[in-house]
């Protein structure tokens, strides 16, 4: 953004018939910071339960968990074993409580705590150290073939902007639910980096409708339409190219 300065305007200042004096010059006013993309709130605590063979299983008990207010997501701890991460909590406590209230009453059985600054997804350390750019591309890359679902969440199946909820979801951070809200929530970027979201116009009035999370080298992850399954698509494809509106970031 460019900032503009004000122009100093001189003055002469006359007293009597003493000779003028120019007056001093003023201080250029300090030039304002370039903005700041609008960094992604951190989830607090959050709820890990489930250790699901197949993947339908975790998607009941991430609709469950979805009828009782929570927002969950399901995610491939490993190959063939699947967990549902949820809730945010302001402290260890109240997660705590909230977790054994869920065992209580039936709805899950173990559970783990998952603190903010802990690596996401509870991969290895290493993985973190790659930066959180990376991890956002390597969650968006788990949901490769998860099917879509218009308005879905969960396991189920992802609409595109719930897609890019739950991968920042799983890494800590959270954004607003629909793609018209998290393209005027984010800060513009010229050319987007891994991680940031890019977004188009696909339906007839020409405004924000659909979304995907970029991964790099021209390519992005996003959930193409009812029927079809989370898939990978360039940015210089026609179709996308000719209803590209721009990409935003929550990252500084």
């Amino acid at each position: 953004m460019r900032n503009v300065l004000p122009t100093a305007l001189a003055g002469l200042l006359l007293a009597g018939c003493s000779a003028p004096r120019p007056a001093p010059p003023k201080a250029a006013p300090p030039k304002a910071a370039p903005a700041k993309a609008p960094r992604a709130a951190r989830l607090g605590f959050t709820i890990q339960a489930g250790a699901f063979a197949k993947v339908e299983n975790a998607s009941r008990l991430a609709d469950l968990l979805q009828s009782r207010g929570l927002d969950a997501v399901y995610y491939a701890a490993q190959p063939g074993l699947y967990r549902v991460r949820f809730g945010d909590f302001p402290s260890r406590e109240a997660a705590r409580a909230r977790a054994e209230a869920l065992r209580a009453a039936g709805v899950i059985q173990e559970f783990y705590l998952v603190a903010p600054e802990e690596p996401p997804m509870a991969r290895p350390a290493p993985r973190e150290a790659r930066g959180l750019r990376a991890n956002l591309a390597d969650t968006a890359r788990s949901y490769l073939g998860v099917p879509y679902l218009w308005g879905g969440t969960t396991s189920r199946g992802f609409d595109c902007s719930g897609l890019a909820m739950a991968v920042y979801r799983l890494n800590g951070l959270q954004l607003p639910r629909n793609s018209r809200e998290q393209f005027e929530a984010g800060a513009r970027v010229a050319e987007p980096e891994v991680g940031d979201l890019v977004f188009f116009a696909t339906g007839r009035r020409g405004e924000v409708s659909h979304v995907g999370i970029y991964v790099g080298d021209d390519v992005f992850i996003h959930a193409p339409g009812r029927g079809r399954r989370i898939a990978r698509e360039r940015l210089g494809d026609p179709y996308f190219r000719e209803r590209y509106l721009g990409a935003r970031t929550f990252l500084e």
